[in-house]
């Protein structure tokens, strides 16, 4: 597996810190599988990003551009940022756990990654698939680049809007519909034209009507003035590309700034006029309004037209409009020379591979996206004026001079002039391009690239690890950076470069909102594993480029969410690995499949409190074992389990069980899940309580000393166990607490290449754990109810159980004991069916067929009154809910027999419990007499007292019927 390579501009946030968890988790799984693993890092040059970056503190810190330094000084300045950045992010990886091989660490422009995208780049462009033309471009001026669809932002512009332009002060008017005329040459007749951009009428060369349009028949062919450039042959043409019924039924056509506009002047053959510099000023082309801003002179063509009398007006208007994702200048379409590719018999062979399911992508809805892209794949602009980046290895003829350019590719220009001498049979001098590829050209060969394609013979780590077997990844660079890796692999190796794509859902912060420097909630892991301030985090704001306005509003946006800053998560006294395993245990946690994931870094940060229960939990039980204490490799079949043995055994199969079918399923919550339950709920909440009289007292007795050891080897196997279950989810802490395990033959030099537990059939017991499910089930409300009544936590009464179910009696009484120790009551007494109340007891009714009684004598009982009548009216919601579904017309007849034969006894049952619990609730006669007794003055108590001997005495204690709080005898 080849980890996705951040970009080299900055460090990691919270969304590359899940990719890592996830990816990390299956590497450890497979390992611990007995795969052999290879998980190769690296980071990626990311070309426009972090060229963007640098220029951004160059104009910041010192008031200069990558111009004024010249190519070859601001390199240096991009390489010196990158060995910066490189350092942080691999740190970032180490802290986080990742367990990559360091060894195998490549950049997309080492000298390796350099080889195969020149090798790459002059194949396909031998096979004809990369090719040189004039087309118009999605171009940046800002950063004076080309740029693919995918690196546009468009918004939805609703009307008259005011947006902010790099390079401008003043704001630039958008969402406005302008409408001028264009005079039909020696008459006094007009064309009225609208346009959004008024702009680049200085590049217009003629007006479109559509051809059967009865207004403009007659302006067919003819020839219009232009304003500003009489000598300028412009004509009226009739296309289809115009909409009737839209503004005047005129559009005006700039086929150099327009890529429908571009489209009609291909069939009409106009003349492409640019009008802009590749920094967005208006051009030698533009007339008197050369060397004004683009937008500046938007304003100017308008005064003009005016004082000509040309001038309509304009009115709001909504339009979609394209922003560049890295400076935010309005994108121009724009008439420039570049390299293309076409990637349509690519993209049918990677539609047709998901298709037949030679590739698989999961989650499986992603599957829509991938054909939506490919089949409608359009092709790919591949070079960039950059400087930072691989080099285009294109070179072309400058001596002799050539009436249309001459392109040759090759490995150094004396290959290139060697093919340009053989096919133009002179002697030649060429020029390497000074553009650069699009960085996605580079990664997308990154699965092959890393392994030393195209040096195959003899490359032992391209035989063995390609292709790879999964790539792991954001859902949103599937089009940017997948589809690119399948086609580019199956382009030039003939193979997919992994056969399973697993993509994650992105990480937005807890209102929902995407990660943003401006909002101040793009978070360092390394901020939530060593804790931060508030005061800190609006430090490192001013590290970037952020302006000040913005800063401002992130800083905001950091006292909302944090106001405390974030909490440091140290378990140890010495180490803070373990906050590590909370923030990757807390972010797997997230990972139900989606397409975002809402993250509330106070949600992470509580996972620390289960890695201390770890923590403390797993040193607790090593307390058990002693010092001469060793594990014999295995437990016996011949060896006398105990109960509760049996069930955790049972309860550890489970767990094994259900973490590998998680991880096979990319499950990672329910992995999560599985040994957070396990580990806490069964283990430490149940099995440790268990265990604690098993292991009290000084005893020579030999069957207690080998039911002492078969304790201790059960809990060995439980703590080992665990261990290596949770290790791909918490590597640091359960590497720590395994090398404090006692010795075993079996155990590992590392929890990292300790086999994977699977779960163990023999030890997988159905009846038990049901049994098991009553016994909680009876505990539970034996200590909600001794917390009910207010008994202090280390109280143990006597307790009473009566059950109708012979069978459930019978097993009651057998773990009688069992009960007592996981519900905190003293000794516990099953009674028979025919058996009273006990006296000085409290009743409670944990289900239809099972009652409970603690003994009460001396406590305030107002608290379980209020309990019990509380349980009452959810009893009564429930009886009223069946009663009325089985009440419905038609019941009878539509409903099938089972189902009503189910409801009839879930009816019976909630109506059972209900008279239980209103029987709970009836008192007897002496309980009016006893409530001051407990609750009243001292005269009040008296009274009672002599009331109460009154009824004993003469009235033999008769009470007004059976159950309730049964008869407790007075106090002296």
């Amino acid at each position: 597996m080849v980890i996705p390579p951040p970009n080299v501009t900055g460090k990691l946030h919270l969304g590359h810190t899940l990719t890592g968890a996830i990816e990390d988790a299956l590497t450890r799984w497979h390992r611990m599988c007995g795969s052999a693993v290879l998980w190769v890092p690296g980071v990626d040059h990311a070309g426009i990003a972090t060229q963007s970056v640098v220029e951004r503190r160059l104009l910041k810190e010192e008031k200069l551009t990558r111009h004024d330094l010249g190519r070859e000084e601001f390199l240096k300045r991009v390489w010196a940022w990158k060995e910066m950045n490189t350092g942080h992010i691999k740190t970032q990886l180490q802290r986080i756990a990742s367990s990559v091989d360091w060894t195998r660490e490549r950049f997309t422009m080492d000298e390796r990654c350099a080889r195969a995208v020149e090798e790459a780049f002059i194949r396909f462009h031998e096979r004809g698939l990369i090719y040189r033309d004039n087309r118009l471009v999605n171009w940046c001026p800002y950063l004076r680049t080309a740029l693919s669809d995918l690196e546009v932002d468009h918004e939805d512009i609703t009307g008259k809007t005011l947006v902010d332009v790099p390079g401008l002060k003043d704001k630039v008017e958008v969402g406005v519909l302008c409408e001028f005329k264009y005079t039909v040459k020696g008459t006094k007749e007009a064309l009225t034209v609208a346009t959004t951009r008024l702009e680049t009428m200085l590049g217009d060369t003629a007006v479109a009507v559509h051809p059967e349009d009865d207004r403009y028949k007659a302006f067919h062919g003819k020839e219009l003035e232009h304003p500003f450039f009489p000598d300028r042959k412009m004509v009226v043409i009739a296309d289809t590309m115009v909409d009737r019924e839209f503004g005047t039924g005129c559009v005006k056509i700039t086929p150099a700034h327009d890529n429908n506009d571009f489209k009609a002047g291909v069939r009409h053959k106009l003349q492409q006029i640019n009008v802009f510099t590749e920094d967005g000023n208006i051009n030698e082309n533009g007339g008197e309004f050369k060397g004004q801003h683009r937008f500046e002179a938007r304003k100017t063509v308008e005064e003009a037209l005016k004082k000509k009398g040309l001038w309509v007006g304009k009115k709001s208007h909504s339009m979609r409009l394209g922003f560049c994702s890295r400076s935010k200048d309005i994108i121009e379409p724009y008439l420039k020379p570049q390299w293309w590719m076409n990637c349509q018999d690519l993209a049918d062979r990677s539609v047709k591979a998901l298709r037949e399911g030679e590739l698989k992508i999961q989650p499986e809805f992603h599957h829509q996206t991938w054909y939506h892209w490919l089949e409608n794949i359009q092709e790919w602009c591949i070079s960039r004026q950059l400087w930072w980046g691989h080099r285009i290895p294109a070179y072309k003829v400058v001596k002799p001079v050539q009436a249309e350019e001459k392109w040759f590719t090759g490995r150094s220009a004396q290959e290139a002039a060697a093919k340009a001498e053989k096919a133009l049979g002179t002697k030649v001098e060429v020029e390497q391009d000074e553009d650069v590829l699009d960085t996605w050209f580079s990664s997308g060969l990154f699965p092959f690239s890393v392994f030393g394609w195209p040096d195959t013979e003899n490359n032992e780590d391209f035989k063995a690890f390609f292709p790879t077997s999964l790539l792991e990844t954001g859902h949103d660079i599937l089009f940017f950076w997948v589809a690119r890796m399948v086609m580019m692999s199956l382009g030039l190796t003939g193979k997919l470069p992994f056969h399973t794509v697993y993509l994650h859902a992105m990480v937005r912060d807890a209102h929902g909102r995407k990660m943003s420097k401006s909002l101040g909630n793009v978070i360092d892991p390394l901020e939530v594993i060593d804790g931060i301030s508030l005061e800190d985090l609006h430090k490192k704001l001013y590290e970037g480029n952020l302006p000040e306005k913005e800063i401002e509003k992130a800083k905001k946006g950091q006292k909302e969410d944090y106001p405390d800053g974030i909490p440091e998560l140290w378990l140890l006294t010495e180490r803070k690995e373990c906050g590590a395993d909370a923030l990757r245990f807390g972010l797997l946690a997230y990972t139900l499949q989606g397409r975002n994931v809402n993250l509330d870094i106070n949600r992470v940060v509580g996972y620390r409190h289960f890695c201390n229960k770890v923590w403390n939990a797993t040193r607790f039980g090593l307390m058990y074992f002693g010092s001469d204490f060793a594990f014999p490799g295995s437990l016996r079949p011949d060896q006398a389990l105990a109960w509760e043995d049996r069930w955790i055994l049972s309860r550890l199969s489970f767990c094994a069980q259900k973490a590998n079918d998680s991880m096979a399923k990319y499950e990672f919550a329910n992995a999560t899940t599985a040994t957070y339950s396990f580990f806490l709920y069964e283990l430490c909440d149940v099995y440790l309580e268990l265990l604690k009289p098993r292991f009290y007292g000084e005893t020579q007795d030999e069957s207690i000393l080998k039911d002492r050891q078969v304790a201790r080897e059960v809990l060995y196997v439980c703590l080992d166990w665990s261990m290596r279950l949770m290790h791909p989810l918490l590597p640091y802490l359960t590497e720590e607490l395994y090398q404090r395990l006692p010795p075993s033959p079996t155990k590992c030099e590392s929890v990292t290449i300790a086999p994977y537990p699977v779960h163990v059939i023999a030890w997988q017991n159905e009846a038990l754990e049901k049994e098991m499910e009553v016994t909680s089930e009876i505990a539970k409300q034996f200590r909600s109810q001794k917390t009910s009544l207010g008994f202090s936590p280390g109280a143990r009464p006597e307790a009473y159980i009566r059950h109708s179910d012979p069978e459930l009696r019978e097993m009651v009484e057998k773990l009688k004991n069992q009960i007592s120790r996981m519900a905190g009551v003293g000794s516990i007494t099953v009674l028979k069916e025919a058996d009273a109340d006990p006296k000085q007891s409290m009743r409670d009714v944990v289900n239809e067929k099972c009652l409970i009684y603690t003994k009460v004598e001396g406590l305030d009982l107002k608290g379980e009154k209020a309990k019990l009548e509380k349980k009452v009216t959810s009893a009564e919601k429930m009886v009223d809910s069946y009663k009325q579904k089985m009440s419905v017309p038609g019941y009878e007849e539509k409903v099938p027999e089972k189902v009503r034969e189910t409801n009839t006894q879930k009816l019976q049952a909630a109506e059972k419990e209900l008279q239980e619990l209103l029987t709970a609730l009836q008192p007897r006669l002496w309980l009016s007499f006893l409530a001051p007794l407990f609750f009243g003055d001292s005269s009040l108590k008296l009274l009672s007292l002599s009331l109460s001997l009154f009824v004993f005495c003469f009235l033999g204690g008769v009470g007004g019927g059976e159950g309730g709080f049964t008869s407790v005898e007075p106090r002296r």
